[in-house]
């Protein structure tokens, strides 16, 4: 299914660069566990990490992603069929030692990666050479949340990902840090009737029709990129291709969509009240870029930007 061609045009004319699959799997994996955040958006945690007697292992690469999801990384040279049963036997791994892996992010990344950590949808990503018609379809009965991204090694240091599908997966209940394992799932997941914090969910059923009809309008500009994929977190909605391209969040009160996006403040004129860079700003969401979204021409102004955030990703 690898249909990812690369050309190099001279005088007009154009000849293909031959692609293939990197020589050795260690080679990739090495390549991308220094390159991760980068290339795919997540944070590295661990290379080659062992699961212990019960599941007799090695996770390939063990990460943590912008939005907080732990994400289990596995790499094969060619055929994918190998890498995703792979990367669903070590899931159970990772459900099963919460701690363990929040203990890892807590040395790697700090204390404030561990204890943002969200268990509600871990993410498998499988790299392979190619994947067939039949791994794609299997995605959709598996009901886990996993990419496919193939790679081609065109020489000259060129190498290039590509998201070949994703799937987002069946979410579950995310404990809130401190809550005991054995609390109950109503009052443990986020926003429940036991917890404190509001989900993106709660604050979109809070919002006016015409905040919803705003966002409706926004969302389909988002997705009229096919490789775009929606998925909710705690705080707010995440828009991604390999990487994140847009968080959204909703704010009732001011009638406002809080929108991040994945393009350079620097390269924006910067209007008060519309747009800021909070690269320096400790604020919920992803990108440097913060949009605020009050109206439909707010809307109009923003869709350039939200162009360039999908097309840089």
């Amino acid at each position: 299914m690898n249909d990812l061609k690369l050309f190099r045009i001279r005088d007009g004319q154009a000849a293909e660069i031959p692609g293939a699959a990197v020589a050795l799997e260690r080679h990739l994996q090495t390549l991308i566990e220094r390159n991760m955040e980068a290339m795919l958006g997540i944070r590295f945690l661990a290379s080659e990490y062992g699961t212990g007697a019960r599941h007799r292992g090695r996770i390939d690469s063990l990460g943590l992603d912008e939005c907080g999801n732990p994400v289990i990384i596995e790499y094969k040279r060619s055929n994918g069929k190998a890498v995703i049963t792979q990367a669903l036997s070590y899931l159970s791994w990772l459900r099963d030692h919460r701690h363990e892996f929040e203990s890892l992010v807590k040395e790697r990344l700090g204390d404030e990666a561990a204890g943002s950590v969200d268990w509600s949808n871990p993410r498998l990503v499988c790299i392979a050479g190619d994947f067939t018609s039949h791994d794609t379809n299997a995605l959709e009965e598996i009901g886990r949340r996993i990419d496919l991204v193939s790679y081609r090694d065109f020489g000259g240091g060129l190498l290039a990902l590509q998201l070949v599908t994703s799937v987002t997966g069946s979410a579950t209940p995310s404990r809130t840090p401190g809550t005991p394992t054995n609390t109950s799932a109503s009052s443990a997941s986020p926003g429940g009737a036991g917890s404190t914090v509001k989900s993106v969910r709660q604050f979109y059923d809070e919002s006016p029709q015409s905040l919803r009809d705003l966002y409706a309008d926004l969302d389909a500009m988002l997705i009229s990129h096919v490789d775009v994929q929606k998925e909710f977190q705690l705080h707010y909605i995440a828009y991604r291709r390999i990487k994140n391209v847009a968080t959204v969040r909703f704010q009732p009160r001011s009638h406002t969509l809080v929108v991040r996006l994945a393009v350079d403040p620097d390269t924006v004129e910067l209007v008060e009240g519309f747009a800021r860079d909070v690269r320096k700003i400790g604020c919920l969401g992803t990108g440097p870029l913060e949009l605020r979204i009050r109206s439909h021409e707010d809307l109009s102004r923003a869709g350039d930007l939200v162009r360039r955030s999908i097309e840089g990703r």
